[in-house]
């Protein structure tokens, strides 16, 4: 059994090896055979057939598609290896209350265990005071964090975020995330519903958060205000 496991395994590692089928065909080529056929292509037929080479020989189109399962095999590693947290040796972040609050989350959310949804208020570039729910996975998944992170960039809120809100405009926003559904013109003010578990986050400071979930106001310098909604995930069965 293991000599027949190893010998179909054979030409699949052979495969790899070589960046054409030619120089397959060329790596079971003696210099015998080339003295006495003194053909190369001759050659390469010769052990395509079968006639020449030690043990299988694949044919043009399994080699071709053995490397091409190769690539993706390994173009599916790279992406399913997991990544450094963008937290990761960024310097101590204690005196910045809102990147110390985020990067203890960083690993929960990014693995699906949390998520958190980031209200944030503040002045944009322009002066005018802005606001937005955001939902941190989804922002994780879109966005390069370091420079946050190295405080190059500061996270503010976007129109594409769950819900935003320019003050001075009046220009208001909400977009469903593929971790939230945004529940607007509710008796019960604004809304998000987990995708996940069903459960429903009211962020009205004057009611409970819902199941599952959390409140945490942060008291920083780093913006105007920040609430942190924290939600345990827990898949509906």
């Amino acid at each position: 059994m293991d000599d027949e496991a190893h010998d179909s395994n054979g030409p699949l590692d052979e495969a790899l090896k070589f960046a054409t089928y030619e120089d397959y065909l060329d790596s079971q080529i003696s210099a015998t055979d080339l003295y006495y056929l003194e053909d190369e292509d001759l050659s390469r037929q010769l052990v395509e057939l079968g006639y020449r080479g030690s043990g299988e020989t694949l044919k043009r189109e399994e080699f071709e598609a053995r490397k091409r399962a190769a690539e993706e095999a390994k173009l599916s590693k790279l992406h399913s290896a997991p990544k450094q947290l963008a937290s990761v040796g960024k310097g101590d972040l204690e005196h910045f209350p809102f990147l110390h609050a985020i990067a203890e989350r960083e690993e929960l959310v990014r693995n699906g265990k949390l998520t958190c949804i980031v209200f944030i208020r503040d002045k944009n570039q322009k002066g005018q005071e802005v606001s937005a729910y955001i939902d941190l996975a989804h922002r994780f998944r879109t966005e390069n964090f370091e420079p946050y992170f190295e405080r190059k960039k500061k996270l503010m809120p976007r129109p594409s975020d769950l819900s935003y809100y320019n003050w001075e405009t009046q220009h208001s926003t909400s977009n469903s995330t593929p971790n939230f559904q945004v529940i607007a013109d509710n008796e019960a003010g604004l809304l998000f519903k987990n995708k996940r578990d069903r459960k429903v986050i009211n962020v009205d400071p004057k009611s409970p958060p819902g199941d599952n979930s959390r409140r945490v106001e942060l008291l920083t310098t780093e913006y105007m205000q920040v609430v942190l909604f924290d939600h345990v995930t827990r898949r509906k069965t």
